[in-house]
């Protein structure tokens, strides 16, 4: 695996456009060709799925997209360290979660670790809910922000709960059911749901997701593969979302009722060992003690 072929994957799953990469790296087409076949052959995957129109990432290559990302950044830190003046060594410090809204959950937590570590460098690496835990199984992450399955995995991974997260309707104000104080199955009846993709909702959520479906054609649903899709079809009167209440955009336009009849799902940190890990550590006090005081 060489820069050469780091820098063209990169580029190519940014552009989706073998002949745009190449203008940007100032190379030939058939060289970024190239270098593509022969990551795809040492990784034995294929990375992208071409057609005569179109480039797309393979569900492969979007696992690697992150892994690339972190072997990028690992490079052009090796090279400036020897191209500027010495400092303090960067305290690396990487954070699995599924989807951009969680990070707004962080900024005072690592603002307080940044007083204790000046030289904290937080990595966040943001995939959907299956490959999280590889994640973690492999070493690359710290902690993982997810939810906690129902059935436990024999791991070797230490879960601790932060929240507690009740499922929510989102739903236009326009609408006469937003006067209601919440909703429930029986309401959904004769509405359409825009529900999570099952293969990349968390486990946990899909057993409330498979009660709505029982009782709905797959024309009323719309399946849509985050958060702010949902509450972007929900926005435009496509039918009520129903989502973990987990750091949601709040949109004045529209209501937001818990989702009664189902209890709340934990949601925590996943975590192989803190000893011996003060920044884990850190992390994770700060963590109990910010959500802590968020639920009071």
């Amino acid at each position: 695996m060489t820069t050469m072929q780091i820098d063209c994957f990169l580029v190519v799953a940014e552009t989706l456009n073998f002949a745009a990469a190449a203008e940007h790296l100032h190379v030939t087409q058939p060289a970024v060709t190239q270098q593509i076949h022969a990551l795809e052959k040492e990784l034995n995957v294929k990375l992208f799925k071409r057609t005569t129109r179109t480039v797309k990432l393979t569900p492969e290559g979007f696992v690697f997209l992150n892994d690339a990302k972190s072997i990028h950044h690992i490079m052009i830190h090796a090279k400036k360290r020897f191209e500027e003046p010495a400092g303090p060594e960067p305290v690396l410090f990487t954070i699995g979660c599924h989807c951009q809204s969680e990070l707004t959950l962080l900024p005072d937590i690592l603002r307080e670790m940044r007083f204790h570590y000046p030289a904290l460098h937080p990595i966040f690496k943001i995939v959907p809910f299956p490959h999280l835990h590889q994640l973690l199984k492999e070493d690359s992450v710290d902690v993982v922000l997810d939810f906690r399955e129902q059935t436990e995995r024999k791991t070797r991974e230490t879960y601790r709960e932060l929240l507690k997260v009740k499922p929510v309707c989102v739903l236009p104000r326009s609408s006469p059911l937003s006067q209601n104080a919440g909703l429930t199955i029986d309401d959904l009846k004769k509405e359409k749901a825009i529900l999570f993709n099952p293969q990349i909702a968390p486990g946990c959520f899909n057993a409330i997701q498979r009660t709505i479906m029982d009782q709905k054609a797959m024309a009323d649903i719309y399946m849509q593969d985050s958060p702010e899709a949902g509450i972007a079809l929900a926005k435009a009167g496509f039918g009520i979302a129903v989502l973990p209440d987990l750091s949601l955009p709040k949109d004045p336009d529209l209501a937001y009722l818990p989702f009664e009849g189902f209890d709340p799902i934990s949601y925590g940190a996943h975590y192989n060992s803190a000893a011996g890990n003060p920044v884990l550590k850190l992390f994770l006090r700060l963590c109990r003690e910010h959500f802590t005081l968020e639920q009071a």
